[in-house]
């Protein structure tokens, strides 16, 4: 039986080198460009006729627009319309790497925390630049809570900044850890099902249709948690909320 971390290994398909920087085209990125052109394909073929009576395209395109433009509405509020393209192209993109990764043979590049870390830095650096930008030097009041006696403002100041600085880290380690470990359990029961055979490996059969069942929710709860705590961090940088 392969190995279960085989389906993660990063693999040239092109080999291409800067100088000294390898530049070449992988499974990764393959994917990366599939996902972009499916969603492509959803969005902008989908809303391409805007029939009165829209068909599955159009209302998957119609949903997904509306499902974030409410999240930002609700999360930023109207600051946040100008950011709403970055935010739906985000949880878009996140979500068809996700669900690519469930077809067989396909690869998953949000299982890398490569491509996860780049997003979350994306979005810290992104956020980090508005604040300052909108709010100067007064932004840094953002790590000094409100109505906290001095001395435990020594204790607390330090611990804000930490957990401001962690953001990308834990934003970029969840999507990550949860691809890794769903796509991990789903080879390693499949595996039992094929060691088993037809008769005794019902069981892991079974357990793969309901894991799978509940992969794909993860895949969408994954995006969407990414998407929303963007919205938050958005919503700290432009109310420098508390």
């Amino acid at each position: 039986m392969h190995s279960p971390m085989e389906q993660f290994e990063i693999k040239r398909l092109l080999a291409f080198h800067i100088g000294s920087l390898d530049a070449s085209f992988t499974n990764s990125a393959l994917w990366m460009m599939i996902a972009v052109a499916l969603a492509t394909v959803v969005f902008v073929f989908g809303m391409s006729r805007r029939a009165m009576v829209p068909g599955r395209l159009q209302s998957a395109a119609e949903l997904g627009y509306e499902f974030i433009a409410g999240m930002v509405r609700d999360n930023v509020g109207n600051a946040g319309k100008k950011y709403f393209p970055f935010i739906l192209t985000l949880f878009v993109f996140i979500l068809f790497c996700n669900l690519l990764g469930l077809v067989p043979y396909a690869f998953t590049p949000t299982s890398h925390i490569i491509v996860t870390f780049a997003m979350a830095a994306t979005v810290f650096v992104g956020v980090t630049i508005i604040g300052f930008a909108k709010h100067g030097l007064h932004f840094v009041s953002f790590f000094v809570p409100k109505g906290v006696p001095f001395v435990l403002l020594l204790l607390l100041v330090p611990i804000e900044i930490i957990s401001y600085f962690v953001r990308p880290f834990s934003l970029s380690i969840r999507l990550f850890a949860n691809m890794l470990a769903g796509h991990t359990m789903l080879k390693v029961f499949g595996g039992f099902v094929v060691m088993l055979g037809v008769y005794a490996g019902w069981a892991p059969l079974a357990f793969i249709v309901a894991f799978t069942g509940l992969e794909l929710l993860i895949a969408f709860l994954q995006a969407y948690v990414f998407a929303i705590l963007t919205c938050l961090y958005l919503n700290d940088a432009i109310h420098l909320s508390h």
